[in-house]
């Protein structure tokens, strides 16, 4: 899954700079190469002999590479499963040769025929290193935790605060006509080097509820969303639906203590891990930091003269008086 702030969101998106090297990411690249389904193969792609490979990969991962790949394809097996496929497509796709050696592997590892696989049925596996398959085409890298943990309180807030907040913005633009809300008032304006630009208040406010979105889908295992127009109704609804899942992914995230689980990307380019700490952080800061920058433009454009003064300040200092806000960390705002 492509994310908001990485090439493929947008037409006309620039290649992303490059980035320091994930030895992790680079091995999970090798195994799991569609075109390395021997031990052989999976050496070549990395430039190594098969001994050495096979102790990196051990030492690294925590599994051998021929074990890891077997698996993580009988995981993207039972999910297809669950989803409807057959099993002549999925045995396929596994690399097996016939129905009958996939399905007694299957059978073997999950102690029940591919036939029974439905949609409630679970796909991971036990894995010694935390690596999963984790739907469409990504890998779920899960730590050690120690054990369910509260939602931070300052986490809380943040939170909380830019899910309501988007909505004040977006409500807010409804004083623009559609000239002024889509007028390039930043020209060349981009969040990220090679993002799109970001030039209107039309702009940041479809790139600020598509990364809801996005990384929650991501986060979830469910098809990339698709960017969306900019039609204000259309983000406003979108939004309604997408904050409270953000708020309820970060929740899920604290409850179950991931914060240091990473979720490797397979269709980003190259391929990357992503730590769900980070992947939460990112969203809160440029949330936050597009939607100053949406005020901005609506003062210029005098969409705050008749405000009151929320919107024209976003500060969770202000936001956190109001009667309506969460009281608690866990509850969802209205």
């Amino acid at each position: 899954m492509t994310h908001p702030d990485h090439p493929g969101d947008h037409p006309g998106d620039q290649p992303a700079p490059p980035r320091g090297r994930d030895r992790l990411r680079e091995l999970l690249d090798a195994v799991l190469d569609d075109d390395h389904p021997r031990l052989g193969d999976m050496a070549r792609g990395a430039h190594a002999s098969p001994y050495h490979f096979s102790r990196q990969v051990a030492r690294e991962a925590g599994e051998p590479p021929v074990a890891l790949r077997r698996r993580v394809l009988l995981e993207r097996a039972a999910w297809r499963l669950a989803g409807g496929a057959t099993v002549t497509e999925v045995a396929l796709e596994a690399g097996y040769d016939s129905t009958e050696g996939f399905a007694r592997a299957f059978a073997r590892a999950y102690g029940h025929p591919p036939s029974a696989t439905t949609s409630g049925t679970a796909t991971w596996l036990d894995a010694p290193n935390g690596i999963h398959f984790h739907p469409p085409t990504n890998l779920w890298v899960r730590e050690p935790t120690a054990g369910r943990a509260r939602l931070d309180p300052v986490l809380a807030v943040q939170l909380h605060h830019g899910v309501a907040d988007t909505a004040l913005v977006l409500e807010a633009a409804g004083g623009l006509d559609a000239a002024a809300y889509r007028r390039p008032l930043l020209p060349g304006h981009r969040v990220h080097a090679w993002g799109p630009a970001e030039e209107s208040v039309a702009a940041l406010l479809q790139a600020l509820v598509f990364s809801e979105e996005v990384w929650v889908a991501s986060i979830e295992g469910a098809d990339h969303p698709g960017v969306g127009t900019d039609d204000l109704d259309d983000l406003r609804a979108r939004h309604a639906v997408a904050g409270p899942r953000w708020v309820a992914t970060v929740a899920d995230i604290a409850a179950r203590d991931a914060w240091d689980d990473r979720l490797v990307d397979a269709l980003c380019e190259p391929p990357e891990s992503f730590v769900l700490s980070g992947v939460v952080a990112h969203v809160l800061q440029y949330g936050a930091h597009r939607r100053l920058l949406v005020r901005r433009l609506l003062g210029e454009l005098g969409a705050l003269d008749d405000a009151p003064p929320a919107p024209d300040l976003g500060d969770p200092v202000e936001w956190i008086r109001q009667p309506t806000r969460p009281t608690r960390p866990d509850e969802e705002h209205p």
